[in-house]
């Protein structure tokens, strides 16, 4: 397990480089790592976390903040959701990051207009449309916006942006064309939306420990980083 001081000294040089590579927000992802470990990085100035499973995301949250009571932190839901565990995603995560179908967007609308609160959402797209992930792929979400426009419409959902997974490579610069995609995508889905009247917002969230500079040079505004933090985890 790495020491406090150079768990410090790594989120401080990882924070560095995102800010050296553009304007992009830094998500330090829990998979796999203590709550002690992610106090220290809660003190070293990180307020924005991701975690896999609805499960974990709870016992961390509620770990870390029995920790650290005074700070103020983002949880985000960054795995696969299925419907069955939406309600519970939505009672513990403040946002959830992987809606990649219709069929899970309309579960959730329903359940946030059942318990008459906000929930925040990312619309997840598949876009080397690669069998072993989740989301939307690029042809499906344009088609699906006027379903998306509709059910938003209806219920106190917020869309806060896009999110996607890069291609698994040996380095950064093989990641590229995903996120030239993922741009290109973006920025169609923006025309497309505003035709409708549907409000996506800014985020755009891409990129990982190996590839988050690549990301953001191709308009990244949020990037995921766990391994090249903690280190490897089971």
């Amino acid at each position: 397990m790495l020491s406090t001081a150079d768990l410090t000294t790594r989120y401080q040089d990882l924070l560095t480089r995102v800010r050296a590579a553009g304007p992009a927000q830094l998500m330090v992802v829990t998979k796999g790592v203590a709550a002690e470990q992610i106090a220290i990085i809660v003190d070293a100035g990180c307020t924005l976390f991701g975690e896999n499973r609805v499960q974990e995301l709870e016992a961390k949250r509620a770990a870390v903040a029995a920790l650290r009571p005074t700070a103020n932190l983002t949880w985000v839901l960054i795995g696969p959701l299925q419907s069955n565990k939406a309600r519970r995603a939505m009672e513990v995560a403040d946002r959830i990051a992987t809606v990649g179908s219709v069929d899970l967007l309309e579960r959730i609308a329903a359940l946030a207009t059942e318990r008459a609160k906000p929930v925040e959402v990312a619309l997840q797209v598949n876009v080397d449309e690669d069998p072993a992930k989740s989301g939307f792929t690029p042809e499906a979400l344009r088609a699906a916006l006027p379903a998306i426009a509709a059910i938003v419409r209806s219920a106190p959902i917020t869309l806060a942006g896009l999110f996607t997974v890069g291609r698994l490579t040996e380095g950064g610069e093989a990641a590229r064309p995903t996120f030239i995609q993922f741009r290109t995508l973006s920025t169609q889905v923006d025309a497309d939306a505003k035709g409708l009247g549907l409000e996506i917002g800014p985020l755009r969230s891409a990129g990982m420990s190996g590839d988050f500079e690549v990301a953001i040079s191709e308009g990244s505004t949020e990037v995921r980083v766990g391994s090249a933090l903690f280190g490897p985890r089971g």
